[in-house]
């Protein structure tokens, strides 16, 4: 029985013991009323909520969970919201997938909620990567477009990514739109549901593919060297059980990059990643098998992407062993080469500009300035990085590369959110480049932090569970923090407070106060006397507090870079470490 439930939850599970769900949910949902009470509280405390750019969650059974259902209705809640917006007589929508397990399945049943709506379903024949999904929504002209990942989560979360027209993520007007269409939904019995047969259901053409690959094979900088000595160039390469196996490899190809050897093991396309404790880039541990490949085979370059290819792992070889670079290290190098690059090439496009995130280094934006370009600095989420550059379609700034610390890359006007499939192709042009003078990438860093000083970085996070009640713990956490604020950190004094839920910028001892320009987020980034910079914020795809530390040092004469960076490195410890105690 279902007595020991409030109201709520128990409207929510009754609805889930009858038609239009199948049998077989029917009797899971059963099964847990009658012998497993406290998961079935859990699996319906909530209805999982579509967020600012979709939904993110475990899957299973349950409101609360990512399943068929409440893909159905999410998509039944878009559908409402395109047949609103457009004047057109047949809206189309995108729609990729790639090989977590039922995603194939999810993206089945959004096409056929959009079908039967009346709306158009181009459904990728195969799974494929995030920004060709991004590409693919501008290529056809979609009204919209689908992608149904997890990015780089592990092998229980699915989620759902939701585009505009424009290739971007939805950002306002149409997020807030989006969100309230799918709040209106109370039952399933609401969402219209045609048979996958249906006409309007139609299976993307391979030509969209070819022209994705052929845009980016438009982007070398050095075509004809890359033609002639590519080769040369030995690189490793892990898609860590995603797809980035059937693009990367083909378009490294067409750039002259031939001399490619793979991770075999972690090359074959799994979504229970079996040979990755995560298939997250980010974490050291899921470059393991590659870096040691990398060290094996005295390679170049070992590059890993994440299950929907859009984040990128770099690890050189240099010195006899496999060097890891960081995202705020790839962002900085892929911005020094670029910038160096079109000045010699005569390409440097009138008002450039770069874009990165407020927690990504510094270094990018100096980098930047130094050769006369500017940087604006976004709230974290790729999906504001295809926001600003819509807002340059006017010609007021010209794009060059976009950029977050977590590994998220665009380089191209092809697509509107991060590409790992470009950033490869632009890190294996600027190893060459190196490789032909003899050097490394992590040479070309050194030369970098000689002329801007060092720049060194660092995130910790505090988890918490996935459950109504952790989340109201993380919220206190944040609450607390942001009431209660440090003057201090670890001895040194806070300058100024950048709180973007209050949209302010206060300055420490004294009564200065100026309007941040960003929207409001729940951020806080403290400044320090030294200008070492400490930001916090609750994670928008896991249940985390993330925790960022940036810190400076100029490099004085004779020091060692690598010293210097150690130094930097206790020093940030300490910085992440008081903090850290702080908040707990």
């Amino acid at each position: 029985m279902t007595h020991f439930l409030s109201p709520e939850i128990r409207t929510r599970v009754e609805e889930w013991l009858s038609p239009p769900f199948d049998m077989e949910t029917i009797r899971k949902v059963q099964h847990l009323i009658n012998h497993d009470p406290k998961t079935l509280s859990d699996l319906f405390e909530t209805t999982i909520s579509f967020g600012t750019g979709g939904m993110r969650g475990l899957m299973g059974i349950g409101t609360s969970r990512i399943n068929r259902f409440t893909v159905r209705t999410a998509t039944q809640g878009l559908a409402y919201y395109i047949l609103q917006q457009t004047s057109t007589d047949m809206p189309h929508v995108f729609i990729g997938y790639d090989y977590r397990h039922n995603s194939r399945q999810f993206a089945e049943d959004a096409a056929r909620v959009l079908a039967a709506n009346g709306i158009a379903a181009h459904i990728t024949k195969k799974p494929c990567p995030t920004p060709y999904v991004s590409f693919g929504c501008r290529c056809l002209g979609c009204t919209a477009a689908v992608m149904i990942t997890a990015s780089h989560n592990s092998k229980e979360y699915n989620g759902y990514k939701v585009y505009w027209e424009d290739g971007a993520q939805v950002v306002p007007p149409h997020d807030m739109g989006i969100i309230e269409e799918v709040r209106k939904m109370k039952s399933q019995r609401e969402v219209k549901l045609a048979p996958f047969t249906h006409p309007l259901i139609q299976t993307v053409e391979k030509k969209v593919e070819e022209s994705y690959q052929n845009a980016l094979t438009l982007l070398q900088n050095h075509p004809k060297e890359n033609k002639n000595l590519g080769h040369i160039l030995h690189i490793v390469y892990s898609s860590l059980h995603g797809v980035g196996i059937t693009f990367i490899p083909e378009a490294l190809k067409r750039w002259g990059f031939t001399n490619l050897s793979l991770v075999e093991r972690q090359s074959v396309p799994d979504g229970s990643f079996p040979l990755v404790p995560s298939p997250n880039p980010e974490q050291s541990e899921a470059l393991k098998m590659g870096s040691n490949q990398l060290e094996k085979e005295q390679g170049d370059l070992f590059i890993a992407t994440d299950p929907d290819a859009d984040r990128i792992g770099v690890v050189a070889y240099h010195q006899g062993r496999a060097t890891l670079l960081n995202g705020n290290q790839i962002a900085s190098l892929c911005v020094f080469y670029l910038c160096h690059t079109f000045n010699k090439l005569n390409k440097m496009p009138k008002k450039g500009a770069i874009i990165t995130s407020i927690v990504t280094t510094d270094l990018v934006s100096i980098i930047a300035s130094t050769f006369h370009l500017s940087c604006f600095r976004v709230l974290t989420g790729f999906k504001y990085i295809g926001e600003k550059i819509r807002e340059w379609e006017n010609g007021s700034f010209s794009f060059l590369f976009g950029a977050e610390e977590s590994l998220g890359y665009l380089y191209g006007m092809h697509a509107r959110d991060k590409d790992a499939i470009s950033a490869a192709c632009l890190v294996s042009e600027m190893a060459l480049q190196q490789k032909m003078q003899g050097k490394t990438l992590v040479d070309l860093l050194h030369t970098i932090y000689r002329q801007f000083g060092l720049f060194h970085e660092k995130q910790l996070s505090i988890s918490f569970g996935n459950s109504h009640t952790e989340a109201k713990h993380m919220e206190a956490m944040m609450a607390d923090i942001r009431s209660h604020p440090p003057t201090a950190i670890n001895g040194r004094d806070v300058t100024t407070l950048e709180d973007y839920q209050t949209g302010f910028k206060t300055w420490a001892f004294s009564e200065k106060k100026e309007k941040l320009t960003l929207p409001k987020s729940d951020i806080l980034i403290f400044s320090l006397e030294d200008k070492s910079k400490l930001v916090i914020r609750p994670s928008g795809t896991e249940p985390k507090v993330k925790i960022y530390g940036m810190v400076r040092q100029c490099l004085n004469e004779g020091k060692e870079i690598d010293e210097g960076l150690k130094e930097c490195d206790r020093y940030l410890d300490k910085l992440l470490k008081a903090l850290i105690e702080r908040l707990s």
